[in-house]
């Protein structure tokens, strides 16, 4: 089955040549064909180029034209970092922000990750499932079309099984191409408070092996923070891991210079995340990686964080993706759009930094450049049609608007 889009302004990250990331000042780059055409078949890129190519086309076995109408059509958004398999919400917490109180001071209270994990408790596998498929039909709708989820609301072996094998679920319902992650080391459950080694027993003895033995999980993944875990409780969980098949990603820096970036680079971690806190010596270690520095601007904007240097980490020569960070405690929204918006009025990247990061380098921190990421010949057709807009710049400058009027994933309309 063919498909052809037809009447494409711009034809955004073209590349002819498939690349694993974009890095440095070539993220200042981005390749595009004016008055463009695509070719779909069976779910796969297959043909592009400029409208004044097309005359003379061969129709026949065409199944179905689609009229761009001067929109613009760029790969589907690839969000590399979210936790958007939770029960219920937590805008009461919200609220306590609003009066002052702080992350830290929210968590020592009983919030944060420990309400989500006791709300999760008490919610059974098939209400996890209905309220995690309402959040991927709405980030497909805007736009994404790869997502990796962690687990880490659950802290016991029992809950956070019960949330991989919900997004496994997902996995196979949905077409959007969806990863998971372990994050069994995402907080110390209360019961563990004076017994530390306890729950890293529970999680390098009982929880690894059962994920790895049910294939739940493609990652692993612990939170390398101030208040939360040490560098050295996380090189023994990472080390876990990797023993059983696990790549490592890792929160770190979020909150403090907190040696995150360093162990991730030492296990060679797909992705090191957030990095709010990132200096000379973080990015000299980064440099010697192949390590995805990953950013979550609309983390730093909801917590009053202060961003990440991202133009710093660029013009040193590295590579940047940008996620959402989707999770009921301090990102509540997956709309990649708006993340580009602040990365471009927070971060003072470029509109062409933003995307590439959002596509080819997502893509890339999520194990997916080979498939997604860019228009290139044998890739998944996963495409973008945005309403007639003046230019790609329009997208992170017109923050909050809806400018999608097509989502194609996998070369099907969804």
């Amino acid at each position: 089955m063919k498909t052809i889009i037809q009447n494409i302004s711009q034809l955004i990250q073209v590349r002819d040549e498939a690349i694993d990331a974009v890095v440095g000042n070539n993220m200042k780059e981005l390749p595009i064909i004016e008055n463009a055409f695509l070719e779909i078949e069976n779910g796969i890129i297959v043909n592009y180029g400029s409208m004044s190519d097309i005359h003379g086309y061969d129709y026949a076995n065409t199944t179905k034209v689609i009229n761009a109408k001067g929109g613009i059509v760029l790969p589907t958004w690839v969000d590399s970092h979210t936790h958007i398999v939770y029960a219920g919400s937590r805008e009461k917490e919200f609220v306590d922000k609003i009066n002052g109180l702080s992350y830290e001071e929210i968590a020592k209270k009983g919030g944060g990750i420990l309400n989500s994990a006791k709300r999760l408790h008490n919610t059974t596998e098939e209400e996890l499932y209905n309220q995690a498929k309402v959040r991927i039909e709405e980030i497909m709708g805007m736009g994404t079309g790869a997502v990796e989820i962690k687990s880490g609301y659950g802290l016991t072996v029992q809950d956070e099984i019960k949330m991989l094998r919900v997004i496994k679920r997902l996995n196979q319902d949905y077409p959007i191409t969806i990863k998971a992650t372990f994050l069994g080391a995402h907080a110390i459950p209360a019961e563990y408070k004076e017994n530390r080694m306890g729950y890293l027993n529970l999680i390098i003895e009982d929880m690894i092996p059962l994920v790895a033995e049910e294939k739940l999980a493609e990652y692993v993944d612990v939170f390398c923070d101030r208040g939360f875990f040490t560098p050295n409780e996380t090189d023994m969980i990472l080390e876990a891991g990797v023993k059983h098949g696990l790549i490592p990603k890792i929160h770190a820096n979020e909150l403090d210079y907190s040696g995150g970036i360093q162990i991730g680079v030492k296990h060679k971690a797909l992705s090191v995340d957030h990095l709010e806190f990132t200096g000379d010596e973080e990015i000299n270690v980064l440099m010697k990686s192949e390590t995805m520095p990953t950013l979550m601007p609309s983390t730093a904007f909801f917590l009053g964080l202060e961003y990440p240097p991202a133009r710093k980490m660029m013009e040193a020569g590295l590579p940047i993706a940008l996620a959402t960070d989707y999770n009921p405690g301090s990102s509540p929204s997956g709309k990649m759009a708006f993340t580009l918006s602040l990365a471009c009025i927070q971060l003072k990247m470029t509109p062409e930094e933003a995307i590439n990061a959002a596509t080819m380098n997502s893509a890339y921190a999520m194990g997916v450049e080979k498939e997604l990421g860019s228009i290139t010949k044998g890739k998944k057709a996963s495409v973008i049609i945005t309403k007639p807009i003046n230019s790609y710049a329009y997208i992170p400058y017109s923050f909050g608007s809806d400018l999608v009027s097509e989502v194609i994933i996998e070369g099907q309309i969804i």
